[in-house]
């Protein structure tokens, strides 16, 4: 694992078009309810059976709820030998923190993220 990085350094990555992989370790549910736009759901329990997916990414960043599992997450994919040469890091402030500055997609509509949705949502 290289470090972890904020929610404005993952957005200036990802409006830049770098290469970035963008892997969300929650449940299919929770980020069906919200995602960063352009990541991909590997749940963390399937992620050492799905770790070859990211062959060849030249940067990983791993998102969970408060960018804590998403360590031990970045951890693992660092270990996988198909992305010894990427950079694999953690979002810090996790999809929460993420949300507050600049909201989430959902699989049916996009959310702003301004809390104007229905009642809290659980991040996972």
């Amino acid at each position: 694992m290289d470090g972890e990085l904020s929610a404005s350094e993952l957005a200036a990555l990802l409006e830049s078009d770098a290469d970035v992989r963008v892997v969300d370790i929650r449940s299919p549910a929770a980020f069906d309810r919200g995602h960063i736009p352009g990541s991909v759901n590997i749940p963390f329990e399937e992620l050492p059976d799905r770790v070859a997916e990211l062959d060849g990414a030249e940067r990983v960043v791993t998102v969970c709820p408060h960018g804590q599992a998403s360590v031990q997450a970045a951890r693992l994919v660092g270990s996988y030998q198909g992305t010894q040469d990427a950079v694999v890091e953690s979002l810090a402030p996790g999809i929460e923190g993420w949300a507050a500055e600049y909201g989430l997609e959902r699989a049916d509509a996009r959310a702003d993220g301004d809390g104007s949705d229905e009642g809290p949502e659980a991040p996972f």
